[in-house]
């Protein structure tokens, strides 16, 4: 005999009426213990970012590429476009150097310059995607190479040692920095004292250069946003097909004052 045979339906109605009830007690009171745990895990911050950018000077600026498509790292248009070794040439990278590529992606000038510099020199990879991190100690297994350091950075900082590089190599990647003030003054702080910046980006100026317009940069806008940062244009070089290549050096009489944003 069926449970509605044995209760009347008056007494069926209230006996469930009281159990939904029940049921959202037990439910209000597990979403409230929840919320409760919720809000002790994020009441502690976990880092100190500080306030990233999407204009800075005049400039908007770009999202970064997600490693998702890092095959476009690989490109073979990419050697016609920007040929590649003709950049690396123009570094003048030398045994025992520390350089450091910043945004290094999965490693395509990375592996590069590990010769370049030799067993007793370093490169440090620096990227904020582990993916791409992982990809480039894939490659350096494959590859035997053992003079690269990899490091997780920051939107607002390299986590690079004070004093400690030699060359800083940005090809592409500056204009995605969400944080342009807050890693200037970091990469200025890592450099030795004669050290520099290479810094490789798509020519806005042309138009022939077949890439979106927040992914380029004009010569006029990178020295407008370094020299406010306290860097100076120590020499440039302009036969790469598609990008301009500036090397930055600490502008030692720039006296820090507010720097705009």
């Amino acid at each position: 005999m069926h449970f509605r045979d044995l209760v009347p339906a008056r007494l069926r109605q209230s006996t469930l009426r009281v159990c939904v009830h029940v049921l959202g007690i037990i439910v209000a009171t597990s979403c409230l213990a929840q919320d409760d745990s919720a809000k002790g895990e994020t009441a502690v911050p976990t880092s100190k970012e500080p306030q990233g950018l999407t204009k800075y000077l005049g400039r908007r600026i770009a999202s970064p590429m997600g490693f998702q498509h890092m095959d476009w790292l690989s490109r073979p248009e990419r050697i016609q476009e920007e040929n590649p070794q003709e950049m690396l040439d123009q570094l003048g990278l030398k045994p025992g150097m520390v350089v450091c590529d910043l945004g290094s992606g999965d490693g395509y000038h990375t592996l590069q310059m590990a010769p370049k510099v030799g067993p007793n020199g370093r490169v440090i990879a620096v990227d904020i995607q582990p993916q791409m991190l992982q990809e480039l100690s894939r490659r350096m297994i494959e590859k035997k190479i053992e003079n690269i350091d990899t490091i997780i950075g920051e939107l607002w900082d390299p986590k690079l040692d004070e004093a400690s590089v030699d060359l800083v190599l940005m090809v592409d990647v500056y204009h995605e920095f969400s944080h342009p003030v807050q890693m200037l003054a970091a990469i200025r702080k890592a450099l030795k004292p004669d050290g520099l910046i290479a810094l490789v980006e798509f020519r806005a100026e042309d138009p022939t250069v077949l890439i979106r317009p927040e992914h380029k940069m004009t010569k006029a806008q990178i020295l407008k946003e370094y020299k406010a940062n306290g860097f100076k244009v120590a020499k440039e070089y302009e036969r790469l097909p598609w990008q301009h290549l500036m090397f930055m050096q600490v502008d030692k009489n720039w006296k820090k004052t507010q720097v705009p944003e």
